[in-house]
């Protein structure tokens, strides 16, 4: 799909089109909260369809790189050569088979501030606050949307702060995190790093997994710790003298990848709250971590393309990212249905996208995008013009290319 406004074609000029968008997105009435509604709208249907006991709420964020001159809101996120805006999402992923279902908050940091679905302030906030800060203050918000099921918050390796865990137990929200090697917890009346528990744990052949192409197993082993080192503050402040705080209650999970000769080709540490779910079980939720990476893939180089849009600010951005949001929900919801009409159109649109799949694959949510985006287009044709007039359109057209009427 190409990037830029996406007119549907009909007999009405384009540049109408153009227009109608370009009033909507800098529109100061439409705002980010508003456009959020089906967004979360959708996040509860799903919910209650595709997950069983928990939803997994899977934060993370991407770079969106811009050097058009036309933004003068873009700013050096890392250097001055990585130009742009910094764009954080929650998704709601099934705990029951990882399909993504929709983003329940997104903000879009520039150098005027941060635009985000859950502030109350239409305008944008200022400073910016660091990622874990304003990812808490979106946890308490979503803590407060009633999903029908308790969300677990899952984030990387960025997410192993003891300042913001205990930030997140104050909210009774439940949370999983990679954790780094060397914090560390308090395990069978010793203090030790999370690496060094490891030594002294069992672990328990589970599943075979896919690593770069070839099958092995997976280990899993368990331990309950409790993390109770000081907090320290952010690096960005003068004073970083350590913050005591309450004791918090974990259980630490290490996810092994094994060779057949016994090597450890991968690991994961993770930390989390939720006691009352199996170490096996909480391995693949983290796995599906990577759903989020999907959704960042699709809106930006294999779908939606993002990082070419050419609205000229961040809040016309943000809006616009949140409209085609919906597109990657609908998206989702067409992948997820297993009904025989569901088949037959995820069959059709793989042929309309043009897109060639790989053996065994029947089709990929890009693939679903472009397919659609096409149907859309038949669709608003067949509306605009007559069963007559679309077949002189085509006798005109075989004419030119070569074949007798």
């Amino acid at each position: 799909m190409s990037a830029g406004l996406k007119a549907l074609p009909n007999k009405i000029s384009s540049f109408a089109s153009t227009q109608a968008a370009w009033r909507f997105y800098n529109n100061e009435t439409v705002s980010l909260q508003k456009l959020q509604e089906p967004l979360t709208a959708a996040a509860h249907e799903g919910i209650a369809k595709y997950c069983t006991h928990y939803a997994l709420c899977v934060h993370d964020w991407s770079r969106l790189s811009y050097k058009h001159l036309n933004k003068p809101d873009t700013y050096a996120i890392t250097h001055k050569t990585d130009v742009g805006y910094d764009l954080q999402t929650s998704l709601i992923v099934s705990d029951m088979n990882g399909l993504p279902i929709a983003p329940v908050a997104q903000r879009l940091v520039s150098a005027d501030g941060s635009y985000a679905t859950y502030s109350k302030n239409s305008q944008p906030t200022l400073p910016s606050k660091e990622h874990l800060d304003e990812v808490s203050d979106c946890i308490k918000h979503l803590e407060q949307q009633d999903f029908g099921k308790p969300l677990v918050h899952v984030i990387d390796r960025e997410g192993d702060s003891i300042r913001h865990i205990r930030q997140w137990e104050t909210y009774a929200s439940h949370w999983l995190v990679r954790a780094k090697d060397n914090p560390k917890v308090s395990y069978a009346g010793k203090s030790l790093s999370c690496k060094a528990v490891t030594q002294a744990l069992t672990f328990t052949k589970t599943r075979k997994v896919n690593y770069h192409g070839k099958t092995h197993w997976q280990w899993i082993a368990e331990a309950d710790v409790t993390l109770s080192r000081p907090a320290i503050p952010s690096r960005k402040k003068a004073k970083t003298v350590p913050v005591l705080g309450v004791s918090v209650k974990a259980k630490l999970m290490v996810s092994r990848v094994l060779s057949a000769e016994g090597d450890i080709l991968a690991e994961w540490l993770l930390l989390t709250n939720v006691m009352d779910v199996d170490a096996a079980t909480i391995a693949l939720w983290y796995y599906w971590r990577w759903k989020i990476e999907c959704f960042f893939k699709l809106i930006k180089s294999a779908g939606h393309h993002l990082e070419s849009w050419q609205q000229e600010s961040a809040s016309a951005i943000a809006k616009r990212l949140l409209v085609t949001s919906m597109a990657c929900v609908t998206v989702w919801a067409i992948a997820a249905d297993q009904s025989e009409e569901a088949i037959e159109l995820k069959v059709f649109l793989v042929k309309l996208s043009g897109r060639q799949m790989r053996h065994k694959t029947e089709f990929t949510n890009p693939a679903l995008l472009a397919g659609l985006w096409v149907f859309l287009s038949m669709l608003e044709i067949t509306a605009a013009y007559t069963q007559q007039e679309l077949e002189s359109l085509k006798a005109t057209a075989l004419q030119f290319l070569g074949k007798v009427v």
